[in-house]
């Protein structure tokens, strides 16, 4: 093994940290929870370019650390996402949670930073581990019942991705990861595999099914790397790849269509992960230098953004004693002024608001489509800015914050709690106002400009269309205790069902057989018994003259044959 001895692998202090937390209580695992990231992130930044760490596997190298402009962006932003998630949780009770949320951020720093297939796939699947942890320890029957489903669905990815790396270094005879093409069945496992983390078609429900199910504080930590970390991997390795376009788009029109029709606050955040995610697939589609910018800084802008809608829906959750139906929440904003502040603050970043974060990262990605005169691509993506200002931008603030009063009063969360969203709604603020130091941070260098009169006025006036569209048409918007059909319903509904009809006819079929099966032995044992007992014929005793008569006819019968035949 080679390695700077200044430098240990940043996923590990995560790792290895997290399983301190158990072990530990009251100010040390606080000082742990913000620390570990801190940590973590002053790593990252001694990852110099190029192969930091590597070792022998059989008979490859495995690059366990490699460092380049878009791994750092990633791996930072996964390194802030996880002290401002440990902040935000810092009154969890639930220790577990914790020690899965660490170790999953830290293996999806560990994907960031890989620089060979064997590595990603090693931290890809710690993930999956972690994650599922994350879901499970809210400790309800339904988070274990969705954990479930989740680590099944994920567990599929990675073999899909696994048979992808084998087959792959049987081809090349390399695991380095690098730019690859969709072009031989290797390629398509991994492509697939990754395609799998980011919530595209048809398994796009494991994410809404998932989440939401987690804890107030699970959430949080579940929204920024599983997707995020399947980004970083298709900008590496399929970037250009043109299906990824029309993949993105799918995912962005269903992720509006469906947080459109949900009740449920989170339910319709998680649809909105899906949406969001698709901006960047298109990116990576794309494929160009202005599009790999804009889907990674869209990315990192996400991750803020997303975690602060989610910790504002967290904290109604948590301090309306788990309250999470728009139907069952408005009026809000009387008690929880501090928390509506922030989610409106992150619901205007979602939106690409001018002034906040997004509205410099989304852009990037539609002016590479309009560069690159794919019309039909930027059509829709402007299109797709209306409606994730309809159903992230207004529905999720009004109906939880402003709708007709619910009559709930509680109070707004913790101080730690109000810190996090304090955090992240400054960095929405500030990115917005200053994205110089994001767009340093990029893999590519970048001359764009996000504040021309004519983008500025081409955005307040969607923005302003999408709003007066949703209240002319609120009356529609209202939403009903119903339940969203998905492609899930094929695995959770009509699998089980068809299981068990093939379960009753394979079972008719067998017991046919039992029964045949009981018919001939019973005959046979009939049978044997009519012809053995004492007084059947071959129970009779024979006269020794009457065998040597039947002797002596066999013998003239054959002596006959022998003779004439």
């Amino acid at each position: 093994m080679t390695t700077d001895p200044l430098l240990l692998p940043p996923a590990l202090i995560l790792i290895i940290g997290a399983f301190l937390l158990p072990v530990t209580r009251g100010w040390v695992r606080s000082a742990l929870v913000l620390g570990l990231p801190i940590l973590t992130l002053g790593a990252i930044w001694s990852v110099g370019d190029g192969v930091q760490i590597s070792t022998s596997f059989l008979d490859y190298e495995l690059q366990v650390v490699e460092g380049s402009n878009l791994s750092r962006l990633f791996a930072t932003v996964f390194a802030l996402m996880t002290f401002a998630g440990g902040l935000f949780a810092l009154n969890q009770q639930r220790v577990i949670e914790l020690t899965a949320a660490f170790a999953y951020a830290g293996s999806a720093i560990g994907v960031a930073l890989a620089g060979d297939l064997v590595t990603v796939f090693v931290f890809w699947e710690l993930m999956a581990i972690g994650s599922t942890l994350v879901v499970w320890s809210a400790g309800t029957e339904a988070a274990g019942k969705a954990a479930m489903r989740y680590a099944l669905v994920h567990l599929l990815g990675g073999v899909v991705l696994m048979v992808g790396v084998i087959a792959y270094a049987q081809e090349t005879g390399s695991i380095d990861f690098t730019a690859m093409e969709a072009n031989s069945f290797a390629t398509w496992m991994i492509l697939i595999g990754f395609l799998v983390n980011t919530g595209a078609p048809p398994l796009s429900a494991w994410l809404p099914d998932a989440y939401p199910e987690a804890s107030w504080s699970g959430t949080v930590f579940l929204s920024a790397f599983t997707t995020k970390t399947a980004v970083y991997v298709l900008l590496v390795g399929f970037s250009g790849a043109q299906i990824l376009i029309w993949i993105g788009l799918y995912m962005i029109m269903y992720g509006i269509i469906y947080a459109l029709l949900e009740n449920d606050m989170r339910r319709i955040l998680s649809y909105s992960i899906v949406n969001q995610v698709g901006f960047m697939v298109v990116g990576a589609g794309i494929g160009t230098e202005m599009a790999v910018n804009g889907a990674a800084a869209h990315a990192f802008t996400h991750i803020i953004y997303k975690a602060l809608l989610l910790m504002s829906a967290g904290s109604v959750l948590h301090m309306t004693g788990g309250k999470r139906k728009c139907t069952d929440l408005g009026g809000l904003f009387q008690s929880m002024p501090f928390t509506a502040f922030a989610g409106i603050i992150g619901a205007l970043a979602i939106s690409s608001f001018p002034w906040t974060s997004g509205f410099v990262s989304k852009s990037m990605t539609s002016q590479a489509a309009f560069d690159e005169g794919m019309m039909v691509t930027w059509f829709l993506l402007m299109a797709a800015s209306a409606g994730v200002f309809l159903h992230a931008g207004i529905k999720f603030p009004w109906f939880v914050f402003f709708q007709k009063d619910s009559g709930l009063r509680p109070k707004d969360p913790p101080w730690n709690m109000k810190l996090a969203m304090g955090l992240f709604a400054f960095l929405c603020i500030w990115l917005g106002l200053q994205p110089e130091p994001l767009y340093a941070l990029l893999p590519y260098p970048t001359a764009y400009e996000p504040y021309t009169a004519a983008h500025v006025y081409e955005m307040l006036q969607l923005l302003l269309y999408s709003g007066l569209a949703f209240f002319v048409m609120l009356p529609l918007m209202k939403r009903t205790l119903t339940i969203t059909l998905d492609f899930d319903w094929f695995y959770r509904k009509l699998a089980p069902a068809a299981c068990r009809i093939l379960t009753a006819v394979v079972g008719r079929i067998l017991g046919g057989f039992a029964a045949l099966k009981n018919k001939l032995v019973t005959d046979v044992i009939s049978l044997a018994t009519e012809h053995h007992n004492p007084r059947g014929v071959l129970a009779r005793t024979t006269p020794a003259g009457v065998m040597t008569l039947w002797l002596v006819v066999l013998l003239c019968a054959y002596l006959l044959l022998y003779l004439f035949v």
